[in-house]
């Protein structure tokens, strides 16, 4: 039995540092990786909670109270927490895994900081890949928290089979612009920070844009909270489980498996192309005066 088949029988037998080893290997995509992949069991049927919503939020204490409710019911969560990665240096501040400190020594909480290192859609390219590994580890459920970027954040609605939209009373004078964006992806909105001014009147508005039935049996629901104190949080907890239930999410399946399938054909297509070297090769030909960006890119084409 290879190392990779060794690995991966620990992680589903529940083995937290082998888990770790595997996602190691599957993000960076070195040997033993497409072994692991093509290994991975057929039974998927974890949740995946996508949380976003524009930075400032309070996306991460908001799962942080969802992972102490979860955990001190006896569940185990996974949390993947996408950090942006910096377009100089390709550094990350993995800022969200510091505000969960708390939970870092519980046994029933498994937390992972991914970089995007460079993906647009506020999820790192790896996200996939990763999210099926642990899947594999035996979790009742796995939280994905994006970075924060806005309107580009409508690739988790590809991954996460719940997705719950977070804003805060200060979006009030943004509901339309979010509406051409990030609306269309919410199965679940909350407006967090409740205890703010504001929060009952952009609870309101949602709801009445929201009045319609997105899916089948499903019309997505308002809920006020304020994370910092727990308030709503068990509600919300309630409306994720009830959303499983759904038929929304059978609705739902085929799509993301298509989502998924296209993300990463796409993905090994691009495979041989690095951003260092394009940007070596633009550094030596834009100085050109007949250089042409369209040009420069259809070579990469072939």
């Amino acid at each position: 039995m290879s190392q990779s088949s060794i690995l991966l029988q620990q992680l589903i037998q529940g083995d937290r540092k082998a888990l770790a080893r595997a996602i190691t290997i599957v993000e960076n995509d070195v040997d033993g990786c497409t072994e692991i992949l093509f290994s991975l069991p057929r039974k998927n049927t974890v949740p995946v909670i996508g949380i976003t919503g524009p930075p400032g939020a309070g996306k991460s204490t908001l799962i942080n109270a969802l992972v102490r409710s979860y955990s001190e019911s006896g569940k185990q969560v996974a949390v993947v927490a996408v950090d942006p990665t910096s377009p100089f240096n390709y550094g990350s501040l993995l800022g969200d895994r510091l505000r969960m400190s708390e939970h870092f020594t519980n046994p029933n909480v498994f937390i992972r900081s991914l970089a995007t290192r460079g993906s647009l859609g506020g999820l790192s390219e790896k996200i996939i890949e990763i999210t099926d590994v642990i899947r594999a580890a035996g979790f009742d459920l796995i939280i994905v928290e994006t970075v924060g970027v806005g309107q580009s954040e409508v690739e988790i609605a590809g991954l996460a089979d719940t997705t719950v939209v977070v804003v805060v009373p200060e979006s009030g004078d943004e509901v339309q612009t979010l509406k051409s964006g990030i609306m269309e992806i919410a199965d679940i909105f909350v407006v967090n920070k409740s205890d703010r001014e504001g929060a009952e009147h952009l609870q309101q508005n949602l709801k009445k844009l929201m009045s319609h039935p997105k899916h089948e049996n499903w019309t997505v629901p308002v809920i006020k909270c304020a994370a910092t104190q727990n308030q709503g949080v068990d509600e919300l907890i309630a409306k994720i489980a009830e959303h499983a239930q759904s038929g929304a999410m059978q609705t739902k399946k085929t799509y993301l498996l298509a989502e998924k399938a296209y993300r990463l054909i796409q993905q090994r297509r691009m495979k041989s192309i690095q951003k260092k070297a394009l940007f070596e090769a633009l550094a030596e030909q834009a100085s050109d005066p007949q250089f042409n960006l369209y040009r420069f890119a259809d070579q990469f084409n072939n």
